[in-house]
C-alpha cells in the first residue's frame, strides 16, 4: 500500500508544461514504492492515456472523469486514491525533488495537521508588467520564513495552503467529498472549462478544521507554478480577480460568515472616489473587477437568505 497518492487533475493540458510536471515527479527522492501516481483526465478533448506516458512509474493509473470541473476531478481522485496522504499537483506545478519526501515526513511528524502546503514560486513564461505584482497573490504565490499552523478556521493568506501541491489526509478528503458531492453550489467552487471560479482548495483545506485537525504551511515544501504569457494580461487578471473575490464571499456564506453588506454611505463613496482618482488605468480595472465580484456575491447571498 502506498504512503502517498499523487493526484494530477488536468483538462486539455499544455503539453510542454505537463512534461515538466512529470519530469519533476520522475526525479523525486521518495522511492516510487512509497507513492502512486493518478492522472485524472477531466474531459480533455484528446484521451490523455494515449498522449502522456506514465509507464516510467511503478504504480500509475489513468482515470477519465467526463464531468467537467476541477472539483469533480478532485472528487474522482479522492475516490480512486489508495494512500492515507493525498497530494494534489496541478498540471503546471513543478515540485522540488524532495517534495514528496518532505510531505510524508510532515504527515508522520504532525499527526494533528490535516491539510498542509508549502512555498510557491511563480515561474513566468514572459516577464510580467510591473503593475501586476500587487496581484500575484491571486496567482497563488506563497513566500514565508517559518513553518506556521493553526486549528482555527482562518482565511489568512499565510495560514491556509493553496491548491498548488496541497497535501491532505484521507480522513479530511473523504469528509470534504461527503460535504460537496451533493451540493450544487460547492461543486461549482473551482475551475470549470474557462470559468475562473475558485476556493475549492480553501474549502478542502478548511475541512481539516471542521473535524478537529489543523492546517499549515511548511518551508520544506517548495514548487514552481508555471505562469503562461496569457495569465499576465490585463483581461485575464480582471476575470481572475472578479472570480476569486466572488468565490471567497460565497465560501464565507457556506461557512457561516453572513455579515457582508453593501456599503453605500456617502463617506465610503467619497473615499472610493479619492482612491479611484489616484489609480492607474490597470488598477482601476482590477479594482472594479474586485468590487463586481464582491457585490455579485453579496447580492446572491442576500437573495438566497431573503
Amino acid at each position: 500500500m502506498p504512503s502517498i497518492s499523487v493526484i494530477i487533475c488536468t483538462h486539455n493540458p499544455r503539453m510542454d508544461y505537463i512534461d515538466k510536471v512529470l519530469s519533476a515527479l520522475k526525479s523525486q527522492s521518495l522511492s516510487q514504492q512509497e507513492w502512486e501516481l493518478l492522472l485524472v483526465d477531466n474531459a480533455s478533448k484528446k484521451i490523455l492515456s494515449s498522449e502522456i506516458e506514465l509507464n516510467w512509474h511503478l504504480q500509475y493509473r489513468y482515470i477519465r472523469e467526463d464531468k467537467l470541473g476541477l472539483t469533480s476531478a478532485r472528487l474522482r481522485g479522492i475516490s480512486e486514491a489508495k494512500a492515507e496522504t493525498l497530494v494534489f499537483v496541478d498540471d503546471d506545478n513543478v515540485l522540488a525533488s524532495d517534495y514528496l519526501e518532505a510531505a510524508l515526513k510532515i504527515s508522520q511528524n504532525y499527526p494533528f495537521i490535516g491539510a498542509w502546503g508549502g512555498q510557491v514560486k511563480l515561474n513566468f513564461e514572459v516577464l510580467p508588467p510591473n503593475w501586476t505584482k500587487p496581484y500575484w497573490a491571486y496567482l497563488g504565490v506563497r513566500e514565508f520564513q517559518r513553518d506556521i499552523w493553526s486549528n482555527l478556521l482562518s482565511y489568512e493568506y499565510d495560514m491556509t495552503p493553496c491548491g498548488a501541491g496541497i497535501c491532505v489526509r484521507r480522513i479530511v478528503a473523504e469528509k470534504y467529498a461527503s460535504l460537496v458531492r451533493n451540493d450544487f453550489k460547492r461543486l461549482g467552487m473551482d475551475r470549470r472549462g474557462k470559468s475562473l471560479m475558485s476556493c475549492g482548495d480553501t474549502d478542502l483545506a478548511l475541512t481539516a478544521c471542521d473535524i478537529g485537525l489543523g492546517i499549515g504551511q511548511f518551508t520544506s515544501l517548495n514548487l514552481d507554478h508555471l505562469i503562461p504569457a496569457t495569465r499576465v494580461q490585463e483581461e485575464y487578471f480582471a476575470k481572475l480577480v472578479e472570480g476569486m473575490e466572488y468565490s471567497h464571499k460565497i465560501l464565507d456564506s457556506f461557512r457561516g460568515k453572513k455579515n457582508y453588506k453593501l456599503n453605500n454611505s456617502w463617506k465610503r463613496g467619497l473615499f472610493n472616489l479619492y482612491k479611484w482618482l489616484k489609480m492607474t488605468s490597470q488598477e482601476r480595472r482590477i479594482h472594479q473587477a474586485r468590487q463586481n465580484g464582491i457585490n455579485q456575491a453579496i447580492q446572491e447571498i442576500a437573495s438566497l437568505e431573503g
